[in-house]
């Protein structure tokens, strides 16, 4: 999916959503459609195949992509977790250096942790109500777009 927005970057800002639940894929689409920050979206619902995906193997070895520019990822995923995705992406020299947004429903102090831990660089429970998402939404795509342009810059 890709939403078309209103900044000026010439390229848009390639977001990797590992998220499970269709109600919050939603909202995450319409928080980036509603904001200003043009974005390409993919969304992957499972832990395996988004490492899968990310290290081009399994059914998407030899698949020619880009990498993201942020990952927005769930913790609590089927088949694989996303702790155990965050700890394998962030072991990788190439994978471990885009910014990964933990976007999850645990409030708990150990998942927090773990999180930073293995390496997270931001921690965010998910809001509840359709205004609130949104705004945390368009946040987070602002800080994606914001290391977009400083990686691009380097």
């Amino acid at each position: 999916m890709q939403a078309t927005m209103k900044n000026n970057e010439t390229n848009p800002l390639s977001v990797l959503l590992v998220e499970d639940d269709p109600a919050d894929q939603a909202l995450i689409r319409r928080g980036l459609s509603e904001g200003d920050i043009r974005a390409d979206l993919r969304v992957i619902d499972d832990g395996e195949q988004a490492l899968d995906w990310l290290f081009q193997r399994g059914t998407h070895a030899g698949t020619a992509r880009s990498l993201p520019d942020l990952i927005l990822l769930d913790l609590n995923l089927p088949r694989v977790s996303g702790r155990e995705v965050l700890k394998q992406l962030k072991a990788d020299g190439r994978l471990g250096r885009i910014p990964v947004i933990v976007l999850t429903t645990s409030e708990h102090e150990r998942d927090v942790l773990q999180s930073f831990h293995a390496g997270a660089d931001a921690y965010i429970v998910k809001p509840t109500g359709i205004e609130k998402f949104t705004e945390m939404i368009q946040s987070v795509a602002a800080y994606g777009a914001r290391a977009q342009a400083t990686r691009s810059n380097s």
